[in-house]
């Protein structure tokens, strides 16, 4: 049985996951301890030579208020508006704005996304502020005349370019859920780009290795790479169109990007490069106030998103297969295989199922039913690993770059929020006079539905593009309570990994006890259905469990590292706040 070895790193760029980088291969995420062998089963693992991935200290205590964020700056950002009377809705704005500021390979106000609200009153929404597709969007859009996709058509340009969400739906939660306003919450993201920070290590090789997108458009190239001459540690990155940019939308909010100079920038930059986007397109766009999904799992109850959003579907159809199951008494093959079958049909549903629910019919009850459950659960645990496997009959039971960040709050308010500009510093293109990046999310449609988009994920009709239609996403902002408050807070970039990261993540925590350090930074593995390839980080399995695997029939393929979750837990008894920024990348957590 083939072995596939390949690199997943979500810092070359979430929808370019298998593709090596310089900065990958200069990563070192596991420690190992010569003198000390760990025998530990767990969801997938049995770890004999390497201890798990874990940094040296302990997850970040805090009594009152913890974020959690992808870069340190704009946790400290989060960190500063709690101390200054915000909730967790104003933190969590001014995380959002901060992260455009400081993290532009995927934090934006040009992009789009999902924030999971949970108010301490036990009020619970999801603002939807995903992209759609322009007005003059069509289902063939990206299509030559042979009915072939047109290379990079989807990914790099003007012409990939969805609506943005980030402001509508960032001014939507500070408006209804927040206390301080915009202008305050904002406040950090305007003085760091005004004033500038330090160029980190991983920023300046992430713009190294980005150089070939960037240098395209003069804009990008000018402001990121300085036409060449590249920042270096230590260096300060100034931005002040940028900083021009969030003053305006501070100051007048929302109605500037949409329908005022803002607007008009973003057009005229689409209009010289080839897009499609006009002043109707921004005016017409509205973030959504969604109920989330609301699974059940072992006493706990588990929110995440809804369509457009698959993660939320996904998540709660798995963990409904494997609730009854009693992975804990099993070895580390026999619960990997009846996880990794989970995920298999979850994907398989994914592609068969899923789209903008405003627009298709989207079977979401019937997918996170029990009764549905039970059926793909007897089906696994008589059928070999190799059958293989379509879309279930979920309708019988109806009754890529991106970022995550969470909060909680003294009082208990929390917010699990991803957004993404898709790949790695979007589309490439930065607006005139305004110094933001656009996402290049169409490529998230169905651009040819059947065939599998840059992340490899196969699209189905659900998902065909549209015009003022939202492209699937697998973004998956969850908080699990228990008693009905908040015990865990978790979600991770990697477009088509997310799921699964937040799945292993809550089993880790949950099933298997494990303290959200451990949780987080154990070893990780992904089965999206198509390609059919069981992906395992590299470190941490133990030969016998990658013999059973090769044996069943898995073909396997070996990445270095599966998302990036950032995650907090709430102790039920002290009420004491533990957050986690996954090593995988380079973010921070910070309380108070």
């Amino acid at each position: 049985m083939p072995i596939i070895f390949k690199n997943l790193d979500r810092r070359t760029g979430n929808k370019h996951p298998l593709l090596c980088s310089s900065e990958s291969i200069q990563r070192n995420f596991w420690r190992y301890n010569p003198h000390q062998t760990l025998l530990i089963v767990v969801l997938l693992i049995v770890v004999t030579a390497a201890a798990p991935l874990a940094r040296a200290d302990d997850p970040v205590a805090a009594q009152h208020g913890m974020v959690v964020t992808s870069e340190p700056l704009a946790s400290e950002a989060g960190l500063e508006i709690l101390r200054r009377g915000g909730n967790a809705v104003d933190a969590a704005v001014a995380v959002g704005f901060a992260l455009a500021v400081t993290y532009p390979f995927a934090g934006n106000i040009g992009g789009g996304g999902f924030m999971l609200i949970r108010m301490a009153s036990g009020k619970s929404v999801v603002i939807d502020y995903r992209e759609e597709a322009p007005g003059a969007a069509s289902r063939n859009m990206y299509l030559d005349s042979h009915g072939n996709l047109i290379p990079q058509a989807s990914i790099v340009g003007a012409l990939a370019v969805g609506v943005p969400g980030t402001v509508a739906g960032l001014a939507l939660a500070e408006r209804e859920y927040g206390k301080l306003g915009l202008a305050k919450v904002m406040a950090p993201a305007i003085r760091l780009a005004r004033k500038g920070f330090p160029v980190s290590y991983w920023f300046s090789q992430s713009l190294k290795d980005h150089q070939n997108l960037l240098s395209r458009f003069p804009n990008s190239n000018r402001i990121f790479l300085r036409n060449g001459r590249l920042y270096e540690p230590g260096e300060i990155f100034r931005q002040q169109k940028l900083a021009r940019t969030l003053a305006q939308i501070a100051r007048h909010g929302p109605s500037v990007f949409y329908e005022g100079s803002i607007a008009r920038d973003i057009v005229q930059t689409e209009k010289r490069l080839g897009g499609i986007m006009t002043l109707a397109d921004l005016a017409y766009y509205q973030a959504k106030v969604r109920q989330p999904l609301v699974g059940h799992f072992r006493g706990y109850a588990v929110l995440s998103a809804p369509p457009p959003s698959s993660g939320g579907v996904a998540l709660i159809e798995m963990l409904n297969i494997l609730d009854p199951l009693n992975l804990g008494q099993l070895d580390s093959y026999d619960s990997m295989h009846l996880i990794v079958e989970a995920m298999r049909r979850a994907y398989a549903d994914r592609a068969a199922y899923l789209g903008d629910a405003d627009f298709v019919s989207v079977p979401v009850q019937g997918l996170i039913s029990e009764p549905y459950a039970a059926k793909l659960r007897d089906e696994i645990l008589h059928s070999k690993p190799d059958a293989p496997i379509s879309a279930g009959p979920a309708a019988e039971y109806e009754s890529h770059h991106t970022t995550h960040f969470c909060v909680i709050d003294a009082q208990g308010n929390a917010v699990s929020n991803t957004y993404t500009l898709n790949n790695g510093y979007g589309s490439g293109v930065t607006v005139d006079r305004a110094g933001f990046l656009l996402n290049d999310e169409m490529d998230d449609f169905a651009s040819k539905p059947g065939s599998p988009n840059m992340f490899g994920l196969i699209q189905g009709e659900a998902n065909a593009i549209a015009p003022h239609k939202r492209p699937l996403s697998s973004m998956t902002p969850t908080i699990v309570l228990e008693n009905n408050q908040p015990r865990l807070i978790a979600g991770s970039p990697g477009g088509g990994t997310i799921p699964n990261t937040v799945l292993e993540v809550i089993l880790n925590a949950l099933v298997y006890k494990m303290d959200i350090l451990r949780a987080v930074t154990e070893p990780r593995f992904h089965h999206q259905w198509m390609p059919d390839v069981l992906y395992l980080e590299r470190q941490g399995f133990s030969a016998d469990t990658v013999q059973k695997l090769l044996e069943a029939g898995y073909k396997l393929g070996w990445v270095n590292s599966i998302g990036e979750c950032e995650a907090i837990e709430v102790d039920p008894k002290t009420g004491w706040r533990f957050g986690v920024a996954d090593p995988r990348g380079y973010g921070k957590a910070v309380g108070y």
